[in-house]
């Protein structure tokens, strides 16, 4: 975890979320941008980093308000998955 994460999100992070979340009411009425099938709670409550946060920052032009559940699901994008290994033989 980086140093500026280590106490929880900063006040800019809470403020780009805000600003994501008001115009996501205003313009879709709060519901989840993603919206996955059975996973999506409906209500948006948080931001997603479209590219990754590491590609993008918190630029808002690649931000979306989506629901937490929907966040988790679809993770980090362009974050590389560890390579697959046998973990057990027949």
């Amino acid at each position: 975890m980086s140093k500026s994460w280590a106490g929880g999100s900063t006040p800019a992070w809470r403020r780009m979320r805000k600003r994501v979340l008001d115009e996501n009411k205003r313009s879709n009425d709060g519901r989840c941008t993603l919206a996955l099938e059975g996973v999506c709670t409906g209500q948006a409550d948080t931001a997603h980093h479209t590219l990754g946060r590491a590609v993008t920052g918190d630029d808002p032009r690649y931000l979306v308000a989506v629901c937490k559940a929907c966040n988790l699901k679809v993770g980090e994008p362009r974050r590389n998955s560890p390579p697959h290994r046998r973990v057990t033989s027949w």
